[in-house]
């Protein structure tokens, strides 16, 4: 039997509960999850690659327990189709919050499609409490003193408060 991978992609900086939420849903499409934390530094990530890998290891360790799915954290900083390819995933897992996110996906699917046309990639659409959730109004928020309990684990929002004090 074929194992299917999935890689589901992000800064993740930080993990919210919609995050989790897509990451629990693709337990039952997938039998491992690849979760591709982006590098990326040009978006001048509020925490570290390792501060980012180690929340997601600890909010998903749970779900892997509970589902019995294999979740693996791996750093990226090449392109997602060749992170796809190197980690043997079949099929690339994003998460959609609004028509706006759609349209930057569909155009991501069909560069990565012309680069590869082995890796599907499929839309998973956030549960409608989560739909406005972003990483970066969750820092703004958190920045200004704002409630985000609604937003992120308590051992997140405690490591972004702890992150705005220092």
């Amino acid at each position: 039997m074929i194992m299917r991978i999935g890689l589901y992609p992000g800064t993740f900086d930080p993990l919210t509960v919609g995050h989790i939420d897509i990451i629990r849903r693709s337990a039952s499409l997938v039998d491992k999850l690849v979760i591709g934390v982006a590098i990326n530094s040009n978006k001048g990530p509020m925490f570290s690659l390792d501060e980012r890998v180690a929340m997601i290891n600890a909010e998903t360790a749970e779900i892997a327990k509970a589902t019995g799915l294999k979740i693996v954290v791996h750093p990226f900083d090449n392109l997602l189709i060749h992170c796809a390819a190197e980690v043997g995933a079949s099929v690339i897992i994003r998460g959609l919050r609004a028509v706006a996110d759609f349209e930057y996906e569909y155009q991501m699917v069909g560069m990565n499609r012309a680069m590869n046309d082995d890796i599907e990639t499929v839309f998973l659409m956030a549960e409608a409490q989560h739909q406005a959730i972003a990483s970066k109004l969750v820092k703004e928020i958190a920045r200004l003193g704002g409630d985000i309990s609604k937003f992120v684990t308590p051992r997140v929002e405690s490591a972004l408060r702890d992150k705005l004090q220092k």
